[in-house]
């Protein structure tokens, strides 16, 4: 048996800035052919997974494409292109695919970049069984569901749980390859465009229906219930809440199962919403905690969702607030640490840092803020995350810098990465656990890394293009009406 593992992700943000041509997924790590192998095997990833089941039946892999790239803008078409023509041309002879996807990739030349992967591997091989994971913030299309034989989709934010459905649907696709079972899809969605910020699985409204997924699971021919957030910065007509359900061979029974998920969902619509708090108040409930740990969520610019990650917004308002013992996570400005490298470790330094980056999808100009610091800390910002998500993934911020201004201690890095790991701080040389306040660019996937060490979180409001006040984006291609930016 010869089986086709690849991996093809973009969480693509439609109001990002951020460019996203092929030189963005090398920097998050792309490997073509055995080097992708090399890369995810023995990881926590869904393609991890993939391999290991390979391995146990004997099969023949082939890894033509690994390739992630942290959330930003539309992809480039050459970019999509690379990555999809690897698959494409590695599939003739296979006989199934395993794929590892996200679900929410926009590029230049399509709107529903996994739709169109798929349709166009359908297309090569006819009749290809492929087997999809998909990212809990898919926007799940008609055409997605249309060219795979079975998919899931993470049942956890922060997704800690990615070896683990890569592993169910990849048993889904082995056994229905001896004719022990055969996969039948249901799907469908709910006008729901949910904030991200509401869609914690450790908390309501997305607990109850995480929990409800599971249990559908236990029923009787049941092979894969998954309920989807959807992510609502990607202006497309899909965007929203979705499900899908994989039977044996019960085309009814998966219909009824989605249906039963997306009518719980639609009862709970108005907890999707996030309700907003102005910066001072937030931080004036900080000041008043006496114990740390302190989380300090700067999620509008949260590169993570596609966020330019130099915002100062939050950071500016977190100085003149006067809180100490604060340590960042991360400013993305190449400059800045350029600057500080020349100016070598122990050098008192004045820059300016971050607002490098306009966003005219939200009427805004990036703005400096002049900070005055000591150079503490020089780095290739290389490191593996020991964490329970991305587990064994090697990280590359590029030339990292800390500069300590007496009071708050900020992590400088060349590339984008969204903080899920302590390893941000520690391979920098902070201790996270001994630190008063962890200013965060980041919405929930802290929490993989952050939530046992601390005592308090609080979500600040800024500035940026992952905003969670949807009402201040344009959509133009959004299906309408949708809760909560209309009244149904």
């Amino acid at each position: 048996m010869r089986l086709l593992i690849a991996m093809m992700k973009h969480e693509t943000n439609t109001f990002s800035p951020v460019e996203t041509g092929w030189q963005r997924f090398v920097e998050w790590g792309a490997h073509l052919g055995p080097a992708a192998r090399a890369a995810y095997e023995g990881t926590a990833m869904p393609m991890g997974a993939y391999i290991e089941l390979a391995k146990a039946a004997g099969a023949e892999i082939v890894t033509p494409v690994a390739a992630e790239a942290m959330p930003s803008g539309p992809v480039a078409a050459a970019a999509y292109d690379k990555m999809a023509d690897a698959i494409l041309d590695a599939a003739p002879g296979c006989d199934a695919a395993l794929l590892d996807l996200h679900g929410a990739m926009v590029a230049e030349n399509t709107g529903d970049g996994e739709g169109t992967l798929l349709e166009r591997l359908r297309q090569r091989c006819p009749g290809l069984p492929i087997a999809v994971t998909l990212d809990l913030h898919c926007n799940l299309t008609q055409r997605m569901v249309d060219n795979c034989t079975a998919m899931i989709g993470y049942k956890t934010y922060p997704h800690t749980d990615m070896h683990v459905v890569g592993e169910q649907i990849g048993r889904v696709l082995m056994r229905s390859l001896k004719g022990e079972v055969a996969p039948v899809m249901a799907w469908g969605n709910r006008p729901i465009l949910a904030q991200t910020l509401r869609m914690g699985t450790d908390d309501e409204p997305m607990r109850a229906l995480i929990q409800l997924a599971r249990e559908i699971e236990t029923r009787p021919g049941i092979l894969a219930a998954t309920i989807f957030g959807g992510f609502p910065m990607a202006d497309i007509p899909e965007a929203g809440i979705s499900a899908v359900v994989v039977a044996d061979g019960d085309q009814a029974a998966a219909q009824r199962a989605v249906d039963e998920l997306l009518d719980a969902a639609w009862a709970e619509r108005e907890e999707f919403a996030y309700r907003h708090e102005p910066i001072g108040q937030a931080l004036g409930r900080a000041e008043a905690l006496t114990d740390g740990p302190i989380l300090l969520l700067d999620h509008a610019d949260n590169c993570g969702s596609g966020g330019n990650q130099d915002v100062m917004t939050v950071l500016k308002a977190v100085m003149e607030q006067g809180l100490e013992d604060v340590a960042v996570a991360a400013v993305w400005d190449p400059v800045a640490v350029q600057e500080l490298m020349q100016a070598g470790i122990g050098r008192e330094v004045t820059i300016k840092l971050g607002g490098r980056t306009s966003m005219p999808a939200i009427g805004a100009q990036g703005e400096p803020l002049e900070v005055t610091g000591r150079v503490r800390t020089l780095s290739d910002g290389d490191w593996i995350v020991r964490g329970p998500m991305y587990t064994g993934v090697h990280v590359h911020m590029g030339p990292t810098a800390v500069l300590d201004t007496g009071k708050v201690k900020i992590v400088i890095v060349s590339r984008h990465h969204e903080p899920w790991d302590q390893g941000v701080f520690t391979s920098v040389g902070i201790d996270p656990a001994s630190t008063r306040y962890l200013l965060l660019k980041s919405r929930i996937h802290y929490r993989a890394g952050f939530a046992p060490i601390a005592r308090h979180t609080i979500t600040l409001d800024g500035v940026g293009v992952t905003t969670s006040d949807n009402r201040i984006l344009t959509y133009r291609n959004l299906r309408r009406p949708i809760y909560p930016l209309d009244p149904i």
